[in-house]
């Protein structure tokens, strides 16, 4: 490049700026600093403009993104990328369907932020110029976790397309209300959103709830009946648990897919429908497919673009808000004055497995509204199978983080002297499973530990350990 690319930094957090600015000369490119954006518009309206512009979204005077429509009028190519603390979808949506070319949640990496002006400047041609829509507010997808970033993002590029999407994500992580936002931002929002679980629908009635059928089809048909093909025209179908449909009835969602027309059950005439297509699933379709439950073909007319959800666990810093925001639901439906957490709790669930995710921790929350005595909410005031879990939400092979968060469990709930209670426990398992390696043999177990056999012998007294000998290995 011969001349240094000029990029707008718009931000009155003086030190995001400085920040920026710093980084952006290293990488030899040339910043210029704005406090605010109607400083930034000023200039743009003498006929000046940048390479890349980035801009914080909430400021004093005109916001991030009135200057980014006023960019999109002026100057209809130039890359702008949104920064902003306030991590939620509507801002992400917003940005997108502004025309923003990438959207930046603070806190984030210098390094990552200079790369992405580099893919601005790399693909300033392409940009993104959806018309806002109406932004409809959708509060239940909270995160400020960098996982749940990646599902804003995902939603607010979609909000112009039509594309099939496949959802992926354990029970209770909140595939359905992604796929209602994916509606409400999209061309089809003022067209019907029909959901259907095909976990729920007993096996001979999976088509005519699709399709629907005719007076007389089948026993018990005695009116016509329009399937949720035909509910859903010129809208979305979404078909939750598609790893659970028959292979009958996935031959004709095929057909539908590929023709856009199908015959009601008992009928003659080909029904034409307009619908797109989300799809959801627990369960590895890939792996479905190489079992022979899963028709390939169907599984790539579906994985068009694929969104995972991540579990509760993987989110861990979003459960304190997403906590606030179900207890205050609980509150408006029961017609109490909502709870509220006390630190010492929050970090408590913060720690704890969730194995049931997003759905569990709103039901913990009805569960405290209703059985909680006190407003703020202890440790001791949970569900007592949540005080009873031994294990957190990390993977086996990861001990460190299991134990860190046993001992933010253990300290939260006032407990003391953790090492006299842990070392034993430590000791006693290791030895136990050294054992169980070596066959009983104590001289082989020591060696497993790095002990001496006498050493050994000596913990396995100290414990009060009721351990076999199994051969003699002599002594150190």
């Amino acid at each position: 490049m011969s001349q240094a690319a000029n990029i707008w930094i718009v931000d009155d957090d003086r030190s995001i700026r400085w920040v920026l600015e710093k980084a952006l000369q290293q990488d030899g490119m040339e910043p210029t600093c704005f406090d605010s954006a109607d400083s930034a518009l000023l200039r743009l309206h003498r006929q000046q403009r940048p390479d890349v512009l980035i801009s914080d979204i909430r400021m004093p005077g005109s916001s991030g993104l009135e200057l980014l429509s006023n960019v999109r009028e002026l100057h209809p190519g130039l890359p702008v990328i949104i920064m902003t603390a306030h991590s939620d979808l509507d801002s992400a949506v917003a940005s997108y369907q502004g025309g923003a070319f990438e959207y930046l949640p603070k806190p984030f990496d210098v390094d990552e932020a200079v790369a992405l002006v580099r893919r601005a400047l790399a693909h300033s041609n392409e940009q993104d110029t959806v018309h806002a829509g109406q932004s409809t507010h959708t509060p239940e997808i909270i995160g400020e976790a960098p996982a749940m970033q990646e599902v804003f993002r995902a939603i607010g590029r979609l909000s112009h397309s039509n594309i099939t999407v496949l959802i992926n994500g354990e029970s209770g992580t909140g595939k359905e209300l992604v796929a209602r936002a994916l509606h409400r931002h999209s061309p089809r929002s003022r067209s019907p959103f029909i959901a259907l679980n095909m976990a729920a629908i007993p096996r001979e009635l999976m088509e005519s709830e699709l399709f629907g059928h005719e007076k007389g089809a089948f026993t018990g048909a005695a009116v016509q009946r329009r399937g949720r093909f035909e509910q859903a025209d010129g809208g979305t179908l979404f078909l939750d648990e598609i790893g659970d449909m028959p292979a009958e009835t996935q031959t004709r969602l095929l057909r539908v897919l590929a023709d856009g027309e199908f015959y009601r059950v008992g009928g003659h005439a080909p029904i034409k429908v307009d619908v797109r297509i989300i799809a959801a699933t627990h369960q590895n379709l890939e792996e479905l497919v190489q079992a022979g439950k899963f028709r390939e073909d169907l599984f790539h007319r579906l994985n068009v673009i694929r969104i995972h959800i991540p579990t509760l666990a993987e989110r861990r810093e979003d459960i304190p808000t997403l906590a606030q925001h179900f207890l205050a639901r609980a509150a408006k439906e029961l017609a109490v004055e909502p709870k509220v957490l006390k630190p010492q709790t929050q970090e408590y669930l913060k720690a704890l497995p969730w194995p049931g995710n997003v759905r569990q921790l709103e039901n913990t929350c009805r569960w405290i509204t209703v059985m909680a005595s006190g407003r703020e909410v202890l440790v001791d005031d949970l569900p007592p199978e949540l005080l009873n879990q031994p294990h957190t939400g990390t993977t086996d092979n990861n001990w460190e983080q299991s134990l860190r968060n046993w001992a933010d469990q253990q300290l939260t709930r006032g407990v003391g002297n953790l090492l006299d209670q842990a070392v034993p426990i430590f000791e006693r398992v290791m030895i136990e499973t050294a054992l169980k390696h070596s066959a009983g043999r104590r001289g082989d177990a020591a060696i497993l530990l790095g002990w001496g056999r006498n050493t050994l012998t000596r913990k396995i007294k100290e414990l009060g350990m009721q351990v076999d000998e199994n051969g003699d290995d002599g002594d150190d």
